[in-house]
């Protein structure tokens, strides 16, 4: 009688979709990381091969459940929109994402923040921007060979992936699109919404007025035309 080895089975990893944080410290970093992130979702609206996400678990390495790490936002070109529960990069054809942005606030620890900057470091982002909305300073950080090197200078730097500038003011940060058009909250995107709707409203009651104008032209014209047929008098004559 052969006996038969049993045959040995991988445990199965489980990648969660929460490390249990929150997902923001205060209501201005929330602000930052929603204003970035559905900014950059307009921008790539129209591109079904970029993906942005924020506070997504990214998982860079197969099998590996530890290793793991949620940036406020992320970029990831070469891949489809579509909803994730976390970023397994190796279902992802094993793209990472190439841009990534972190909104500092009261509770962001050094220590944290390092261990961020070698996880992008070594997992492929090319650009890296944190931004300290307290203090209003930007840094950047660009791929360089295996490294990510800090751009010297961010107040006018234009991303070379997202094509998006920095410009620094004394109290605040503002971000452009390529087009020029500023990234606004949501509160001031309603805000345009609504000025558009009232544009259009007037649109079309000066369209209505004036239709309305041109019909009581017209009424005006048949009755005078009435009129003189009905003194006698041949209007096509005249």
């Amino acid at each position: 009688m052969v006996q038969q080895l049993p045959t040995e089975t991988k445990p199965t990893v489980i990648y969660s979709d929460s490390d249990g944080q929150p997902m923001s410290d205060n209501t201005k970093q929330f602000r930052w990381i929603v204003t970035i992130k559905e900014n950059l979702e307009i921008l790539f609206a129209n591109n079904p091969e970029v993906f942005v996400a924020g506070d997504l678990l990214w998982y860079p390495v197969e099998g590996d459940n530890k290793t793991r790490i949620a940036p406020d936002a992320m970029v990831v070109f070469g891949r489809p929109k579509g909803d994730r529960g976390s970023y397994k990069q190796w279902e992802e054809n094993n793209i990472p994402p190439q841009v990534v942005f972190e909104i500092l606030s009261p509770g962001n620890r050094l220590k944290e923040m390092t261990k961020k900057l070698l996880v992008y470091q070594q997992y492929g982002v090319e650009e890296y921007y944190i931004y300290d909305p307290d203090e209003v300073e930007l840094t950047g950080l660009i791929r360089s060979g295996d490294r990510l090197e800090e751009i010297e200078e961010m107040n006018g730097w234009i991303s070379p992936r997202l094509g998006i500038r920095f410009e620094l003011t004394s109290d605040t940060l503002e971000i452009f699109r390529p087009d020029g058009q500023r990234f606004l909250t949501s509160v001031e995107l309603d805000g345009l919404r609504e000025q558009e709707r009232q544009r259009a409203e007037e649109e079309r009651q000066r369209a209505e007025d004036a239709i309305a104008q041109l019909e009581a032209e017209r009424q005006r014209y048949q009755a005078l035309i009435a009129l003189l047929r009905e003194k006698g008098i041949d209007p096509e004559q005249l």
